[in-house]
């Protein structure tokens, strides 16, 4: 059953949690590597940096349309199978990415790993807590958002650098080869996991009549959309308007990543405490970096505190959100993932496509004031549902490492 001895179930359990951490890494960074090459795929096909960035827009655009109905044909499939399914269709898709000879070609590949991505993100945070050592669940969360931060530690950087030195192919190339490692990995690792709570198309409009998960949904297509109206630009926005040279252009991919990770050490350490002050700082973080991301451009040092500020607020919120999702909906994880994952994925597309009207519109140096009010409005919305509706917040035990809901 396994690639290694393991000497005991608890053993056994922290592998297959770091298994799918390392999924995690190469789904995140398939996903956001068209931020790090947008320069490159452009030149390859003498198009404009912001028609290139629809390559962002239409992946996260099929995941959210694909997200709930295909989470809903696989509900009954065994999980273990549908991920090696998954990365199968996922290492086809970067094959053609490999091979596309124009950009619709690419844009085609990428509908393919959408696909995969779709189910992938729709089934795994649930997933990931049912195979972690018991009591252990939350730690095992934070190991999954620690793999998603890598990808923008390891993952963008080295695909930037690689698309540099290699050409932007050979980034997707490299992308499918570790992806079938962690095939092997999975296969290897992985026991038989039966479906269980993925919930049904029935499932859908009980979740809506619950306020405080509604509020979460709205609050991340906001804050999402809010983030990737700048974020899906900041290759050519440093390069540009901070006038920062290539080097330093994959040095703030790199402080995204690692805020991400000191973001799920401080999730870890103060959310369960603390959770409404710990979201509501978060949001705070991430309203002021899109404030001051353009009067800031033209100092190098203080870029840099504000993009690791940036890449805090926005990690730590992440994690928030996935985390309420799951609580007030434990009784359909999946179906409620799904949906949360289409939501998010609402807001890929719609920020990386408003940042492109703004950008043609008004100019690159402006792509941060849109986010910033779309960020304050989710704000608002924070405030008022867990104000208004905090007394119909489910009861959740303080114990084995689970998260309380303390309003």
């Amino acid at each position: 059953m396994t690639l290694i001895n393991l000497k005991n179930e608890e053993n056994a359990a922290y592998w297959r949690v770091l298994a799918l951490a390392v999924a995690a890494f190469i789904f995140n960074t398939t996903e956001f590597i068209p931020v790090a090459l947008l320069s490159d795929i452009g030149k390859s096909f003498a198009m404009p940096v912001a028609d290139v960035g629809l390559m962002m827009t239409v992946y996260a655009w099929v995941v959210t349309l694909l997200s709930l109905p295909f989470m809903l044909l696989t509900a009954k499939w065994e999980r273990r199978k549908l991920l090696i399914a998954l990365f199968i269709i996922f290492i086809a898709g970067h094959i053609l990415s490999v091979l596309a000879w124009n950009f619709q070609v690419l844009l085609g590949s990428r509908l393919i790993i959408a696909l995969a991505h779709a189910v992938f993100w729709a089934i795994t945070a649930s997933l990931v807590m049912r195979v972690a050592p018991k009591g252990k669940q939350q730690q095992a969360l934070g190991w999954l958002s620690m793999g998603s931060a890598l990808a923008m530690v390891l993952g963008l950087p080295l695909g930037r650098i690689v698309g540099q030195l290699l050409g932007w192919r050979t980034t997707f190339a490299l992308i499918g080869v570790i992806a079938l490692m962690i095939l092997i990995l999975l296969w290897k690792l992985l026991p038989d996991l039966p479906s269980k709570n993925a919930g049904s198309l029935k499932s859908v409009p009980i979740l809506f009549k619950r306020p405080l998960l509604l509020g979460v949904y709205t609050m991340t297509m906001l804050c999402v959309t809010a983030h990737f109206t700048a974020y899906s630009y900041i290759e050519p926005f440093v390069l540009q308007i901070s006038k920062m040279g290539a080097n330093l252009a994959t040095v703030v991919l790199l402080l995204f990543g690692v805020s991400g990770m000191v973001a799920s050490a401080l999730f870890g350490r103060l959310h369960q405490r603390f959770p409404n002050r710990f979201i509501f700082t978060m949001l705070i973080l991430l309203i002021s970096s899109l404030i001051l991301l353009q009067p800031l451009s033209g100092n190098t040092v203080a870029m840099f505190g504000l993009i690791f500020a940036w890449g805090v607020g926005m990690g730590g919120l992440a994690l928030c959100m996935i985390v309420r999702v799951l609580q007030y909906a434990s009784d359909a994880t999946d179906v409620a993932s799904a949906m949360y994952s289409g939501i998010f994925n609402i807001g890929i597309g719609g920020g990386a496509l408003l940042g492109g009207v703004v950008m043609k519109q008004w100019g690159l140096e402006n792509i941060a004031w849109v986010g910033a009010v779309l960020a304050v409005l989710g704000l608002v919305i924070f405030a008022w549902t867990n104000k208004r509706f905090a007394h119909t917040a489910p009861k959740v035990e303080q114990k084995g490492g689970q998260t309380p809901l303390a309003h």
